[in-house]
């Protein structure tokens, strides 16, 4: 199957790149979200702290088979509440085709400590 793919957003300098931080985090709790249709609202381990997070990803993940992978977030986006729910960073996933039908976590290749750098 051949994805559909989206056009390049617009270039940024290395220097607005360089102001994010992306970190290894591990998940310690998986549950739904009691008010909205597609989100899950996960408890990391980020190595220095815990932190609330909240993903669409009901449609494509159970909350059990979460627990305990390790992903990569965006540590220093500032924190915002989604649909009542606190969320305080946002991981990394690919998705497929406009439809987004298949959604992908990014996970290290292999087991690092939660809060490892990813450069």
């Amino acid at each position: 199957m051949v994805a559909e793919i989206k056009a390049l957003k617009a270039m940024v300098k290395f220097d607005d790149f360089a102001k994010l931080d992306l970190r290894v985090a591990r998940i310690l709790e998986a549950r739904e979200h009691g008010n909205a249709d597609k989100l899950l609202v996960l408890k990391i381990d980020l190595g220095f702290e815990e932190r609330q997070i909240c993903a669409a990803l009901k449609t494509h993940y159970q909350p059990e088979e979460l627990v305990g992978r390790s992903i990569v977030v965006l540590a220093n986006l500032e924190a915002r509440t989604m649909r009542g729910e606190l969320s305080q960073g946002m991981l990394l996933s690919a998705a497929e085709g406009p439809a987004k039908l298949q959604v992908v976590l990014l996970e290290p290749a292999v087991d690092l400590a939660p809060g490892s750098v990813v450069a």
